[in-house]
């Protein structure tokens, strides 16, 4: 049965019932045994099988509300991060303890103060990083430091925990992270003062709001892929970042990438994957 269900021709919840009907048609039951007795043991040893399945495919189930994907590191070279704004504290401390024993980093994302508060009491080894809405548990030990150079850029200072988002992310997946604030378009000369950043860089992730130039302006100078980050900073007519979203998928740059509005977290993750790649193709 399970073998039906590797191959991909049964679920496993329709390999479970198909477990149960079997167990309560055929089973006998043993001397001194009600049939009842008989069938709960076997249905109980299905359901051991079909939890087995589930952990050989890296899942683990917590509670009523989540299933955490243990493989993910070994599939992405990124764990499974916690996505926090819409998850209670209690939730995100279930998962974080079931996390905790199986990855060295366990970080949730888009946390406000009040919700961290609760957290960290319930984990007090768990750090807030405020400016970048993230609560992570990390190694007592540091991790080893990734290879690759990255660096983030922002527009203004209201762009800073889009960015900071960015960054926290970055660090805690083991990459060095340098930073670059306040260099926007309205003031180029911070920017050009400042080259050596972009020429020091393997990857650059640029986070900018209201019309979202910096991009551009940034992969027209850089001899590196440019994550591009609209932010949802400015007037009504940027209307919550759909304004620079649109320049930067616009750019008549090349080497751009754009992820979704406010996505730092998304930006870091790209930004990993292309150094991660590169250094694969280094060491070949």
């Amino acid at each position: 049965m399970l073998q039906a269900v590797a191959a991909g021709h049964l679920s496993p919840e329709t390999a479970f019932e198909k477990l149960q009907q079997s167990a309560s048609q055929s089973a006998s039951p043993a001397d001194g045994q009600t049939a009842s007795q008989s069938a709960n043991q076997t249905a109980s040893q299905s359901v051991n099988q079909t939890d087995d399945f589930q952990q050989t495919q890296g899942y683990e189930t917590v509670g009523d509300f989540a299933k955490i994907d243990h493989a993910r590191t070994e599939r992405t070279g990124f764990p499974e991060v916690i996505w926090g704004q819409d998850k209670t504290a209690a939730q995100i401390v279930e998962i974080m303890k079931v996390m905790e024993p199986r990855h060295p980093v366990v970080m949730a994302t888009r946390v406000s103060a009040e919700k961290s508060a609760e957290i960290q009491a319930a984990l007090p080894q768990a750090t807030y990083f405020e400016m970048a809405r993230i609560c992570a548990i990390q190694p007592s030990a540091p991790l080893q430091v990734r290879p690759g150079k990255l660096s983030i850029l922002t527009a203004g200072t209201a762009d800073l925990p889009v960015a900071e988002e960015a960054a926290v992310t970055a660090e805690l997946c083991g990459f060095q992270v340098t930073r670059l604030w306040d260099v926007g378009v309205a003031g180029i000369h911070r920017l050009l003062s400042n080259r050596h950043v972009i020429d020091q860089s393997d990857v650059l992730i640029v986070a900018a709001g209201m019309e979202g130039a910096l991009p551009s302006v940034v992969a027209g100078l850089a001899n590196c892929p440019v994550v591009a980050v609209p932010t949802s900073v400015g007037y009504g007519a940027s209307f919550n970042g759909l304004a620079p979203l649109l320049t930067m998928l616009n750019s008549c740059a090349t080497g751009i990438g754009v992820v979704n509005i406010d996505n730092g977290f998304g930006a870091a993750i790209l930004a990993g994957q292309i150094l991660r790649v590169a250094a694969r193709v280094a060491q070949s």
